[in-house]
């Protein structure tokens, strides 16, 4: 029997603050998502002024990377690398820049998808919520 990581509520209000720190560092209004590994949403945010609409992209792009156990930006690369088939892939919506994975010891622990700015900014700021749990 394997032991198996999870985030608790605690992490997840500490990857929630630390990312919303960075995005108000930089006057950004986005939305951020938290899932769980299997992708099923545990927290979300939309701060002042993030679109309406963000509230869908940031859990999408959160979902595939849980799922996906990499960067959604990946994905956006192998679809504009010229493999558009991967459109079809079931279930997955979030094809773009700005979801990343949270990884300990090559598990999978879920995922931080951001929405609002530019795809490198929405990584930015999911990478930073991460690192507060200094895994």
């Amino acid at each position: 029997m394997q032991t198996k990581f999870s985030l608790e509520l605690s992490d997840i209000k500490a990857v929630a603050a630390a990312a919303e720190a960075e995005a108000l560092k930089n006057n950004w209004a986005v939305t951020v998502a938290i899932v769980d590994d299997g992708g099923h949403l545990l927290w979300l945010q939309r701060l002042d002024g993030a679109a309406a609409i963000s509230a869908h992209i940031a859990p999408a792009k959160a979902n595939t990377a849980a799922l996906g156990r990499r960067e959604s930006k990946v994905y956006e690369d192998v679809i504009n690398g010229g493999r558009t088939s991967f459109l079809s892939v079931p279930d997955v919506q979030g094809l773009l820049e700005g979801g990343v994975p949270i990884m300990k010891d090559g598990q999978c622990l879920g995922a931080v998808g951001v929405s609002g700015v530019k795809s490198n900014e929405d990584a930015q700021i999911a990478k930073a919520g991460i690192a507060a749990l200094g895994l």
